[in-house]
């Protein structure tokens, strides 16, 4: 996928700050579990001893070990430093997102987890899903929810914000939120706490923010305006038109492109 999209490798920031241990087999000693036991040296060992002592006959080759020819590995902890991910998907799921709509975000989610994947030793994946109110749901939920009211987009931002500043510090983890929406939104005044919130909160902590507006014929397309007057110099936000499934693949690459 990444030679197809040209997508660049990605830089994490924040790497070998979270790390974790591994064995590390570095040697043989005379002393240690059964289930260590090296049988080549211990074979060798044996064969070794029994011709010095005279006792080894070519003709009838028998190698018994004793207590004394028994080898086993040793092992050491070694760190292992991880470049950890997190990747917050918001979608709404407000009525005017019907299922084609839905299907789309699952197929651009589906191929954006296997890419960020592809560049991080570990990822986690949390979902939020709005209308007037947001809350986090699972995988399943996300994918398949069949919710229906307004839409007021700044509920999901709280939540995202709030999920990030007590559970991802940003010197500890690469952060990407996706939010994914017709455009639709209560107010005006709703979506001057969204811009509010991006700049102070979610922002600063991100590799990158990436909204993704799917095309709905009820929905008035409005907000992917506002995001681009407000952050349009702005490195940190990528905005795409996802205009129905054969634009997935352009939409990925406008998102990750950056390589950040």
């Amino acid at each position: 996928m990444g030679e197809e999209l040209e997508l660049p490798r990605i830089q994490p920031k924040g790497t070998e700050k979270i790390v974790a241990w591994k064995d590390k087999y570095t040697g043989i000693r005379t002393t240690g579990p059964e289930s260590l036991r090296h049988f080549r040296r211990t074979f060798k060992q044996a064969l070794r001893r029994q011709i010095a002592m005279g006792s080894y006959d070519p003709k009838n080759p028998i190698i018994v070990p004793i207590k004394d020819d028994k080898r086993y590995r040793s092992w050491k902890k070694e760190p292992l430093p991880q470049s950890n991910a997190v990747i917050i998907y918001m979608m709404d799921v407000s009525g005017s997102m019907g299922d084609e709509q839905k299907e789309i975000v699952r197929i651009e989610s589906f191929w954006i987890d296997t890419w960020l994947r592809s560049q991080y030793n570990g990822i986690e994946s949390r979902f939020i899903i709005h209308d007037a109110m947001a809350k986090e749901v699972d995988r399943d939920t996300f994918f398949h929810t069949r919710e229906s009211g307004g839409t007021m987009i700044s509920s999901a931002y709280k939540l995202c914000a709030k999920m990030i500043e007590e559970e991802y510090p940003s010197t500890l983890w690469n952060i990407y939120p996706f939010h994914f929406s017709d455009g639709d939104n209560w107010s005006v005044d709703d979506t001057h706490t969204c811009v509010e919130l991006l700049k102070k909160e979610i922002l600063p902590a991100c590799n990158l923010f990436s909204y993704g507006q799917v095309e709905s014929p009820y929905g008035s397309g409005q907000f992917i305006k506002d995001l681009t007057e407000h952050f349009d110099e702005d490195e940190r936000v990528v905005t795409s038109e996802i205009k129905g499934k054969d634009a997935i693949m352009d939409s990925i690459k406008e998102f990750l492109g950056k390589g950040r």
